[in-house]
């Protein structure tokens, strides 16, 4: 039962990592990278489809994304999805495919983009310490309820503290990694 608590604890930072990761998978690195076009979706027979599930996305080099579609009549819709989505780049399309060229990031941008990371990695690991604290909390309540001894508490609060420093120290990692890819020019 107490290692259902951890157990649980330990789901719920691995989902608060995930979603962490790919916010930071959004941002711009000034490189080209079909994730930025991830969350796109494409008016498709009056259905929202990902931009993926209707053309075959490519990087074929570090400047450019190419979106080939597979049927041709959408290449203005899928030129119109990217647009809406706002991010910061500007599509052009030949008749077949829709080139996105990746705009070189000034110093001044990439600085804002990394106090915008920092900010990301803040709420990561405030989410994380919200898992613990909620962890921590029920093991109080059973304490308290006498489920469990004082001294096994304890060493589940303990147990849980490890956890949460251990994925504070991922999202540390992933963090300060992406921040040298967006400071690399």
């Amino acid at each position: 039962m107490t290692d259902d608590i951890i157990d649980e604890c330990g789901k719920n930072m691995e989902k608060r990592l995930e979603t962490f990761q790919r916010d930071l998978m959004k941002v711009r690195t000034g490189r080209a990278s079909i994730t930025l076009l991830d969350g796109i979706k494409v008016d498709y027979y009056g259905t929202p489809t990902p931009l993926n599930q209707v053309a075959t996305l490519s990087t074929p080099d570090a400047r450019t994304i190419v979106v080939a579609p597979f049927e041709k009549k959408l290449i203005s819709d899928i030129e119109r999805s990217i647009m809406k989505a706002d991010l910061g780049i500007q599509p052009t399309n030949d008749g077949n495919i829709v080139r996105i060229p990746i705009p070189q990031l000034t110093e001044e941008r990439r600085k804002g983009l990394v106090k915008n990371l920092k900010k990301m990695g803040e709420e990561a690991r405030i989410s994380i310490r919200h898992t613990r604290r909620d962890a921590n909390e029920l093991i109080k309540k059973k304490e308290k309820a006498k489920e469990i001894a004082e001294d096994e508490s304890k060493k589940l609060q303990g147990e849980i503290q490890k956890q949460t420093d251990s994925y504070i120290k991922k999202v540390e990692e992933r963090l300060e990694k992406k921040e040298a890819e967006v400071m690399t020019i």
